[in-house]
Protein backbone atom coordinates (compact mmCIF):
# COMPACT_ATOMS: atom_id res chain seq x y z
CA UNK A 1 0.00 0.00 0.00
CA UNK A 2 1.60 3.22 -1.47
CA UNK A 3 -0.74 5.16 1.31
CA UNK A 4 1.05 3.79 4.11
CA UNK A 5 4.43 4.12 2.71
CA UNK A 6 3.56 7.69 2.19
CA UNK A 7 2.74 7.85 5.90
CA UNK A 8 5.82 6.67 7.24
CA UNK A 9 7.99 9.10 4.89
CA UNK A 10 5.29 12.05 6.58
CA UNK A 11 6.31 11.32 10.02
CA UNK A 12 9.70 10.05 10.02
CA UNK A 13 9.44 6.69 10.98
CA UNK A 14 11.41 6.00 7.66
CA UNK A 15 14.28 8.30 6.72
CA UNK A 16 15.93 8.52 3.95
CA UNK A 17 20.26 9.15 3.49
CA UNK A 18 21.80 7.49 1.17
CA UNK A 19 24.58 10.71 0.90
CA UNK A 20 25.11 10.03 4.67
CA UNK A 21 23.90 6.06 5.82
CA UNK A 22 23.20 4.94 9.02
CA UNK A 23 25.16 2.60 10.80
CA UNK A 24 22.95 -0.36 11.70
CA UNK A 25 23.87 -2.48 15.06
CA UNK A 26 25.70 -5.00 12.84
CA UNK A 27 27.63 -2.80 11.80
CA UNK A 28 26.38 -2.43 8.11
CA UNK A 29 26.29 0.90 6.48
CA UNK A 30 22.10 1.80 5.39
CA UNK A 31 20.82 4.36 3.42
CA UNK A 32 17.31 4.07 5.52
CA UNK A 33 16.09 3.99 8.49
CA UNK A 34 13.15 2.83 9.95
CA UNK A 35 11.35 3.28 13.51
CA UNK A 36 7.81 2.03 12.67
CA UNK A 37 7.36 2.55 16.66
CA UNK A 38 6.46 6.12 15.77
CA UNK A 39 3.35 5.14 14.03
CA UNK A 40 1.37 4.46 17.55
CA UNK A 41 1.83 7.83 18.08
CA UNK A 42 -0.78 8.44 15.33
CA UNK A 43 -4.22 7.48 15.58
CA UNK A 44 -5.25 7.84 12.05
CA UNK A 45 -2.10 5.99 10.85
CA UNK A 46 -2.21 2.71 13.53
CA UNK A 47 -5.65 2.30 12.14
CA UNK A 48 -5.00 2.21 8.79
CA UNK A 49 -2.02 -0.24 9.19
CA UNK A 50 -4.31 -2.67 11.54
CA UNK A 51 -7.64 -2.25 9.26
CA UNK A 52 -4.90 -3.05 6.47
CA UNK A 53 -3.01 -6.09 8.07
CA UNK A 54 -6.37 -7.34 9.39
CA UNK A 55 -8.08 -7.69 5.94
CA UNK A 56 -4.62 -9.30 4.96
CA UNK A 57 -4.88 -11.94 7.34
CA UNK A 58 -8.50 -12.43 6.74
CA UNK A 59 -7.48 -12.75 3.09
CA UNK A 60 -4.41 -15.25 3.20
CA UNK A 61 -5.12 -17.26 6.52
CA UNK A 62 -8.93 -17.18 7.02
CA UNK A 63 -8.76 -20.01 9.55
CA UNK A 64 -6.54 -17.88 11.95
CA UNK A 65 -7.05 -18.78 15.60
CA UNK A 66 -4.40 -16.46 17.55
CA UNK A 67 -2.70 -13.29 16.77
CA UNK A 68 0.73 -13.04 18.03
CA UNK A 69 2.69 -9.48 18.73
CA UNK A 70 6.53 -10.03 18.74
CA UNK A 71 8.09 -7.79 21.52
CA UNK A 72 7.97 -5.33 21.89
CA UNK A 73 7.12 -3.43 18.38
CA UNK A 74 4.68 -5.88 17.48
CA UNK A 75 2.77 -5.43 20.65
CA UNK A 76 0.78 -2.73 19.94
CA UNK A 77 -0.46 -3.98 16.62
CA UNK A 78 -0.97 -7.20 17.30
CA UNK A 79 -3.87 -5.96 20.32
CA UNK A 80 -5.30 -3.61 17.56
CA UNK A 81 -5.34 -6.37 15.16
CA UNK A 82 -6.89 -8.95 17.23
CA UNK A 83 -9.30 -6.83 18.74
CA UNK A 84 -10.52 -6.04 14.86
CA UNK A 85 -11.03 -9.95 13.90
CA UNK A 86 -11.94 -10.38 17.83
CA UNK A 87 -9.03 -12.91 18.29
CA UNK A 88 -7.21 -13.81 20.80
CA UNK A 89 -3.53 -12.43 21.58
CA UNK A 90 -0.69 -13.47 22.87
CA UNK A 91 2.70 -11.68 22.49
CA UNK A 92 6.29 -13.40 22.12
CA UNK A 93 9.48 -12.47 24.08
CA UNK A 94 12.93 -11.83 22.64
CA UNK A 95 13.86 -14.05 25.22
CA UNK A 96 12.01 -16.49 28.27
CA UNK A 97 11.89 -14.65 31.64
CA UNK A 98 14.77 -15.05 33.72
CA UNK A 99 12.71 -15.47 36.81
CA UNK A 100 9.30 -17.30 38.23
CA UNK A 101 8.20 -19.22 35.63
CA UNK A 102 10.49 -18.49 32.68
CA UNK A 103 7.73 -17.75 30.25
CA UNK A 104 8.81 -16.47 26.52
CA UNK A 105 4.60 -16.27 25.83
CA UNK A 106 2.53 -14.22 27.37
CA UNK A 107 -1.34 -14.82 27.43
CA UNK A 108 -3.10 -18.06 26.57
CA UNK A 109 -1.76 -20.27 23.39
CA UNK A 110 -3.74 -23.42 23.38
CA UNK A 111 -2.00 -26.17 21.45
CA UNK A 112 -2.11 -26.13 18.18
CA UNK A 113 -3.59 -23.03 17.65
CA UNK A 114 -3.54 -21.50 14.27
CA UNK A 115 -1.45 -18.62 14.63
CA UNK A 116 -0.37 -15.35 12.86
CA UNK A 117 2.98 -13.59 14.19
CA UNK A 118 2.77 -9.84 13.83
CA UNK A 119 6.12 -7.49 13.38
CA UNK A 120 6.83 -3.81 12.55
CA UNK A 121 9.56 -4.48 10.39
CA UNK A 122 10.78 -7.77 8.28
CA UNK A 123 14.80 -7.27 7.35
CA UNK A 124 16.47 -10.04 7.54
CA UNK A 125 13.49 -12.50 9.28
CA UNK A 126 16.00 -13.14 11.52
CA UNK A 127 14.48 -12.11 15.17
CA UNK A 128 10.82 -13.06 14.01
CA UNK A 129 11.60 -16.26 12.35
CA UNK A 130 13.18 -16.78 16.55
CA UNK A 131 9.54 -15.39 17.59
CA UNK A 132 8.10 -18.19 15.28
CA UNK A 133 9.89 -20.78 16.64
CA UNK A 134 9.63 -20.14 20.18
CA UNK A 135 5.78 -20.14 19.42
CA UNK A 136 6.10 -23.15 17.91
CA UNK A 137 8.01 -24.63 20.92
CA UNK A 138 4.74 -23.84 23.07
CA UNK A 139 2.57 -25.87 20.75
CA UNK A 140 1.21 -22.68 18.40
CA UNK A 141 0.66 -23.93 14.68
CA UNK A 142 2.00 -20.82 13.44
CA UNK A 143 0.66 -20.42 9.50
CA UNK A 144 2.05 -16.96 8.89
CA UNK A 145 3.99 -13.73 9.95
CA UNK A 146 2.82 -9.92 8.93
CA UNK A 147 4.37 -6.50 8.83
CA UNK A 148 3.81 -3.13 8.56
CA UNK A 149 7.29 -3.04 6.14
CA UNK A 150 9.47 -5.00 4.51
CA UNK A 151 13.12 -3.80 2.98
CA UNK A 152 12.85 -6.75 0.39
CA UNK A 153 15.87 -8.26 1.50
CA UNK A 154 17.18 -11.55 -0.10
CA UNK A 155 18.45 -12.46 2.84
CA UNK A 156 14.76 -12.12 4.01
CA UNK A 157 13.57 -14.39 1.43
CA UNK A 158 15.94 -16.80 1.74
CA UNK A 159 15.73 -17.42 5.37
CA UNK A 160 11.57 -17.53 5.18
CA UNK A 161 12.13 -19.97 2.60
CA UNK A 162 14.51 -22.22 4.90
CA UNK A 163 12.15 -21.92 7.67
CA UNK A 164 8.96 -23.10 5.34
CA UNK A 165 7.32 -20.07 6.63
CA UNK A 166 4.88 -17.37 3.98
CA UNK A 167 4.87 -13.56 5.20
CA UNK A 168 3.93 -10.62 3.59
CA UNK A 169 3.85 -6.32 4.66
CA UNK A 170 1.56 -3.72 4.06
CA UNK A 171 3.99 -1.84 1.90
CA UNK A 172 7.51 -2.45 1.30
CA UNK A 173 10.94 -0.70 -0.16
CA UNK A 174 10.09 -0.91 -3.79
CA UNK A 175 6.84 1.54 -3.12
CA UNK A 176 8.64 3.46 -0.43
CA UNK A 177 11.23 4.25 -3.45
CA UNK A 178 8.52 4.71 -5.85
CA UNK A 179 6.61 7.53 -3.27
CA UNK A 180 9.98 9.35 -1.67
CA UNK A 181 11.00 10.07 -6.01
CA UNK A 182 7.21 11.08 -6.68
CA UNK A 183 6.77 13.22 -3.49
CA UNK A 184 10.44 14.25 -4.39
CA UNK A 185 12.10 13.04 -1.08
CA UNK A 186 15.16 11.51 -3.24
CA UNK A 187 16.02 12.41 -6.67
CA UNK A 188 16.48 9.48 -9.74
CA UNK A 189 20.68 9.58 -9.01
CA UNK A 190 19.84 9.01 -5.17
CA UNK A 191 16.94 6.40 -5.96
CA UNK A 192 19.36 4.45 -8.15
CA UNK A 193 22.13 3.95 -5.16
CA UNK A 194 19.19 3.34 -2.67
CA UNK A 195 18.10 0.26 -5.17
CA UNK A 196 22.05 -0.71 -5.35
CA UNK A 197 22.02 -1.29 -1.46
CA UNK A 198 18.92 -3.29 -1.36
CA UNK A 199 20.54 -5.53 -4.12
CA UNK A 200 24.02 -5.72 -2.23
CA UNK A 201 23.88 -4.02 1.40
CA UNK A 202 27.34 -5.09 2.11
CA UNK A 203 28.79 -3.57 -1.11
CA UNK A 204 26.50 -0.58 -2.23
CA UNK A 205 29.09 2.08 -1.27
CA UNK A 206 31.72 0.47 -3.77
Amino acid sequence: MKEIAKDLLEINAVKLAPAKPFIWASGLKSPIYCDNRLTISYPKIRTQIASGLAQIIKDKWPDTEVIAGTATAGIPHAAWIAEKLNLPMVYVRSKPKDHGRGKQIEGVLQAGAKTVLIDDLISTGGSVLQAVTAAKNEGANVIGVAGIFSYQLAAAKTNFAAANMEFTTLTNYTELLDVANKEAYITADERKLLEKWREDPANWLI
